[in-house]
């Protein structure tokens, strides 16, 4: 590969980069599931912007509707003050979306990213319940800032934090022990008088890990949560922030289990473009706030409003939901001829549009992610993208965009399939 011009990331760009060291060129232009670099080399991306590009890049729709706004000098910043995409967004998010699957939540504008809408989230399920501590899973992943890395359990992470980590409560998830009732877990230490843990105003977890190795959580395990919740009074937050807005084949990643959390958290794709935006969603009777108790200068940003709404309108007029349950078998089938490049050493799991491959059994005596972060090269030198998470980033993630025509994603995934051969068949 042709080197390129780097050295003013290099020279000037933190220390703290980390993507860029996994893919080592210049992009300029992105056009659906392609990304492209200044020497005109096109990759496949199933990366997808970390779950921030659902409906791929640059669709001409919400260009469109960008530009349109931009040249009407429409108003671009307005705190929370009422405006006419707001107005537009949410009797849209209300009519078109939350209605029609029998919702019933408020809408709380934080500022514009994940550990944003999970900040929010924690500040309310302990103003409303009165209580510190919140339950969260081990494997999970809910952002950076300090009371969302208190939920989020990789190390690395969490040493970065600088300070104690507390009023949170780990508990396993269930892919962990399969010989636990985790469920029962959690009520015997809600219930046992020495048990040493303080009740928590709420449980948090994404109902699919994505950044602890893909880990769809079983539907009778997010029944059974709900019901734990409703029985001691605490609340079930979802994390929808990485898996939502159709990445599973459901709007809500929750929808599959048919529960209702009492509170939701979104972001990432929910901008519709890329667009930096979030969403808290909670039942009505929990809205306790006090007018700014919570708030941020760019929460509500207009331009992300314009491109969520018309994100929405795609997801819901090409019924991406029912294209991501149909297409799911395509991933299924792939991930089953690479389980059998090497059998008994390779797991792959997943649901609709994310799916991982562990690796982790192929590492031998290297260091964890040997073998995927060789995938991962290989897969960049073939011309396509893909991230690694999990426990000492031994999983692959699959993650493309939910447009994306069944060609480029069966390209995609033979290519995968083909990386994985490379550096991991005897």
């Amino acid at each position: 590969m042709r080197s390129q011009n780097t050295q003013a990331f290099e020279s000037y760009e933190s220390q703290v980069r980390s993507y860029c060291r996994s893919f080592p060129t210049v992009f300029t232009t992105a056009k659906g599931p392609f990304l492209y670099d200044e020497q005109g080399r096109e990759y496949i991306d199933f990366f997808c912007g970390a779950g921030a590009l659902n409906y791929g890049h640059n669709p001409d729709l919400i260009r469109d509707r960008l530009v349109e706004y931009l040249q009407k000098d429409g108003v671009m910043h307005a705190l929370d003050m009422y405006t006419s995409p707001k107005r537009e967004f949410i009797e849209f998010y209300e009519e078109k979306v939350l209605k029609p699957r029998g919702l019933s939540y408020k809408l709380q504008f934080p500022g514009p990213t994940g550990t944003n809408a999970v900040e929010a989230a924690l500040k309310l399920a302990r103003k409303v319940k009165k209580r510190q501590n919140i339950f969260a899973l081990m494997g999970a992943f809910h952002g950076m800032t300090l009371g969302s890395i208190a939920l989020t359990t990789d190390a690395a992470s969490r040493a970065g934090a600088g300070v104690s980590l507390g009023n949170v409560t780990h508990v396993p998830a269930p892919y962990m022990f399969p010989e636990l009732d985790t469920l029962q877990y959690m009520e015997t230490l809600l219930t046992d008088d020495h048990s040493g843990v303080e009740k928590p105003a709420a449980v948090i977890l994404e109902t699919t890990q994505a950044d602890g190795g893909i880990y769809p959580m079983p539907v009778d395990y997010l029944q059974g949560l709900r019901a734990l919740c409703d029985r001691h009074d605490i609340l079930l937050i979802v994390d929808d922030v990485q898996v939502g807005c159709a990445r599973t084949g459901w709007f809500f990643s929750f929808q599959r289990a048919g529960i209702v959390p009492d509170i939701v958290t979104q972001s990432k794709s929910i901008g519709g473009y890329g667009m930096p935006f979030a969403l808290v969603l909670f039942k009505p009777e929990l809205d306790l706030w006090e007018p700014g108790e919570h708030n941020g200068t760019f929460r509500g940003y207009q331009l992300s409003m314009i491109a969520a709404k018309a994100g929405l309108e795609m997801m819901l007029d090409q019924k991406v939901e029912e294209k991501v349950r149909a297409e799911e078998a395509i991933f299924a089938q792939a991930m089953e001829k690479i389980e059998a490049i090497a059998p008994g050493k390779i797991a792959t799991r997943g649901v609709g549009y994310v799916w991982g491959v562990d690796l982790a059994a192929c590492d031998g005596e290297n260091a964890p992610g040997t073998a995927s972060k060789r995938v991962l090269d290989l897969a960049f030198e073939k011309g396509l993208i893909v991230e690694r998470v999990g426990r000492g980033n031994s999983v692959v993630k699959v993650m493309p965009e939910l447009l994306i025509d069944q060609p480029t994603l069966r390209r995609g995934l033979d290519i995968l399939t083909e990386a994985v051969r490379e550096a991991v068949a005897p």
